[in-house]
């Protein structure tokens, strides 16, 4: 028996030299083990290899059985911190750091001049909050995803239509009739699983939006209704946000950024009263090309991007008008209004607003 348990010996350290796999060496010294075994069981006790091999089969079995537990014991063991571990994809502890992944996902953010690795920072601690996970919001927020903003907030209490899939990227077919921010969730998470989603199945209503809006640094506004837009800006100047509306029907769509804190108009210093009734009629009334929210919503995203970094030149004080018909884009000029109902009060900033930072929750 000392003399087959050499031979394994042997073999272990012969494969270790020549650095043959684990599993190899496990194999060809099960293959020995198993011809000991045999030797043991068929032969007769006379013969020569069953008396080098111990003579005994029992030795060989408690041998084999002790090895079966330390193994499945290791397995077991194994199992349990494989399980416990973080996921090899999981965001880092630290926060403000990147793993090598990250750093692979957003190498074309990171070699631009005007974002670099700073500005990916800023993107990772920003936390936005997107109203509405519908035309406008779906690329919106499928491009904050990809950019890599830390937090993102949507909410919505529509539940996903097959009418929808006409133009909002963001659902699928698989997910008609479940909750839009849940749909959204799913495919942002699918996209990029080193952001934070936070889905808000509801309506936003004036006993909630100022709590909400206070947790995040951005508002992105992607409804498709004054009532709302009139709230969301409310909101917006009372939590001092800086707040990005888009609005699009039919082949044209606008888009700006309002913030009377830092010298640009809010959205009621440019329509101060509702249109008239068949004016401004929604999309489910006039109708939409499909792509027209997917500019508009990435331009969004866009926007929301060069506020959070710093990189160029925003859209405060200007309102870029698109027009997808005659492929033509033009922007005006506008001022915030001194009999503003909503932001007459708000003191301007002396000095230019900064980058946004992290804000507490």
């Amino acid at each position: 028996m000392g003399f087959v348990l050499f031979l394994m010996a042997a073999l272990w350290g012969l494969g270790w030299v020549m650095k043959t796999p684990v599993r190899v060496r496990l194999v060809m010294i099960g293959l020995l083990y198993v011809a000991a075994v045999l030797a043991n069981l068929v032969l007769p006790e006379a013969a020569e290899l069953r008396r080098a091999t111990g003579g005994d089969v029992r030795p060989w079995l408690v041998l084999g059985g002790l090895a079966a537990l330390v193994y499945g014991y290791t397995r077991i063991v194994g199992g349990l911190h494989k399980r416990n571990a973080p996921p090899e994809d999981a965001p880092p502890d630290q926060p403000g750091t990147f793993r090598e992944a990250e750093l692979n996902r957003y190498a074309r953010h990171i070699v631009l001049r005007e974002i670099g690795g700073a500005g990916q920072k800023k993107l990772k601690a920003a936390k936005v909050l997107v109203i509405g996970a519908g035309g406008l919001g779906s690329p919106a927020l499928l491009y904050l995803a990809a950019a890599g903003v830390g937090t993102i907030g949507v909410i919505d209490d529509d539940l996903v239509d097959g009418s929808n899939l006409q133009r909002q990227i963001i659902h699928r077919d698989d997910t008609i009739d479940t909750p839009k921010v849940f749909s959204a969730q799913s495919a942002m998470m699918a996209l990029n699983p080193f952001i934070t989603v936070r889905p808000y199945q509801r309506r936003l209503t004036p006993e909630i939006a100022q709590e909400l809006f206070a947790e995040y640094d951005l508002v992105l506004d992607g409804t498709d209704n004054f009532d709302t837009r009139y709230l969301v800006n409310r909101a917006a100047v009372a939590t001092g946000k800086p707040l990005i509306s888009a609005a699009i029907t039919q082949w044209e769509g606008q888009i700006s950024l309002y913030h009377p804190a830092s010298g640009a108009p809010c959205f009621e210093c440019l329509f101060p009263t509702r249109p008239a009734p068949g004016l401004a009629p929604a999309c489910a009334e006039a109708g939409v090309i499909s792509p027209l929210p997917g500019i508009l919503g990435a331009m969004m995203a866009l926007e929301a991007i060069k506020e959070i970094t710093g990189a160029g030149t925003g859209l405060r004080g200007r309102l870029l008008i698109h027009d997808a018909l005659y492929a033509e884009t033009r922007s005006v000029r506008i001022t915030r209004r001194a009999d503003c109902g909503c932001c007459k009060d708000v003191t301007e900033q002396s000095a230019p607003s900064a980058p946004l930072q992290d804000s507490a929750v």
